[in-house]
């Protein structure tokens, strides 16, 4: 949630970022009112307990007609401070209920809009140029033995799959490759838990009452995650760091559980928007003062990855509308489709700044002793998705697909071939 000590100095910029957002900016002065009324109300508890410990403790001394009138002071001031303390209570839980809903503060110089209103950073990387007319994901992944979302519909429903032969081993090696290039760069791989508590979802930024991409298991109170960022970024709740130990860096491999509602008729062929997938998620927690140049070296590392996958693809800075609820600012890389003639999503990276963090009370302390909210970030580095754009970027003409080069060691193989007939 946001601070509110940033909040009173300057109300102007959680304006500014709820326009940015396309939110209404008048929760502003909602908070700051009842902040006011909070604190207010703390102050006269606090004055009335005061005077009643004093009290308490005259009566002691007193004798006679002064005895009496402490007691019946006593007995007054009892009764103000239960009410005064229910007030302060009340007001209290108003204010978190409404901070709860806030979003995070928009970074200065992330685009203002929407979901169409990015703006492009870099275009890197070719376009493939076919002699042929080039078949889309699914018809190569079922040329291939690859991909099977007849028996996955038949099995789950629709939007679940299997990937076999080729199509595991292409997954299984681009995950691992992933998760390898993450511990060269000094990240603790984690394979995460799928199920979370509500305590944790909430605290990463998720609205479990009202959010209708989670899966909930009711009975246990359990929630499928739909991505190991937030296992991960529950993983020091409650708990100070050594700040000599920031960054804190993990890269979490997870199989990831999204309900895609509101995605009706949408990417209904082949496994682009799909119920579960894998991916390895990088977070880091580290000093706020560091979040803006760490978010720039998980989106390196992005690109690092995508280079070895040999893909085309842009970087665009998204729009503060289409940031979610705990990023204040986000990149994505968006890889080239040639089924589609477009860019689509393969990778994302948000600085979380201390939002997370202040939700979950993950702390260290600072030179001076006292505890700070670290910030959090989270970056993909890489994900079932990528097999959409690895098989139609580096297909050929017979239908088989040329491995990429980095990847090769970890798949086994240096073409993968249509399944003979």
């Amino acid at each position: 949630m946001i601070d509110l000590r940033t909040l009173r100095e300057n109300p102007d910029r959680l304006r500014a970022s709820q326009r940015a957002r396309g939110e209404d900016d008048s929760v502003v002065d909602t908070l700051l009112s009842l902040d006011e009324r909070h604190r207010a109300a703390l102050t006269g508890f606090e004055s009335l307990r005061a005077e009643q410990k004093s009290v308490g403790k005259s009566v002691s001394r007193a004798s006679g007609d002064e005895r009496q009138a402490l007691l019946d002071r006593a007995k007054e001031l009892a009764a103000q401070v239960k009410a005064a303390e229910a007030e302060a209570e009340k007001l209290a839980t108003e204010l978190d209920t409404v901070l709860q809903n806030v979003p995070n503060i928009v970074e200065q110089g992330a685009p203002e809009g929407g979901e169409d209103d990015y703006v492009v950073l870099e275009e890197i990387g070719e376009r493939p140029s076919f002699d042929f007319e080039p078949r889309d994901h699914l018809e190569l992944g079922e040329l291939l033995g690859a991909i099977d979302v007849e028996r996955g519909a038949k099995v789950s429903g629709a939007r679940f799959f299997f990937l076999k032969g080729v199509g595991a081993r292409l997954q299984l090696g681009l995950l691992n490759m992933a998760m390898q290039q993450a511990i060269e760069a000094g990240f603790t791989p984690m394979i995460t838990p799928v199920l979370v508590k509500p305590e944790a979802m909430q605290g990463t930024g998720f609205h479990v009452a009202h959010d209708k991409e989670i899966y909930r298991l009711p009975e246990d109170d359990l929630y499928l995650v739909g991505t190991s960022e937030v296992p991960l970024a529950a993983y020091h709740s409650e708990e100070i760091l050594d700040a000599r130990s920031l960054p804190m860096r993990y890269a979490g491999w997870s199989s990831c559980f999204r309900r895609e509602a509101g995605s009706y008729g949408k990417d209904t062929r082949g496994i682009i928007r799909v119920h579960q997938f894998d991916k390895v998620e990088m977070f880091s927690f580290c000093h706020p003062d560091q979040a803006h140049e760490e978010h720039l070296r998980l989106l390196e590392w992005e690109k690092e990855m995508l280079a070895k996958v040999e893909l085309p693809y842009r970087v665009i800075d998204v729009a503060g509308g289409d940031l979610g609820t705990s990023a204040a600012r986000k990149f994505d890389c968006e890889g080239w489709l040639p089924s589609q003639g477009r860019y689509r999503e393969v990778t994302s990276t948000s600085n979380c700044t201390d939002f997370q963090a202040r939700r979950l009370r993950v702390r260290y302390r600072d030179e001076d002793g006292r505890p700070r909210n670290v910030a959090t970030l989270n970056g993909t580095l890489a994900t079932t998705r990528w097999i959409v754009a690895i098989l139609e970027n580096h297909q050929q003409a017979d239908g088989s697909v040329v491995v990429p080069k980095a990847l090769r060691p970890y798949v086994g193989l240096d073409v993968l071939r249509p399944e003979s007939r």
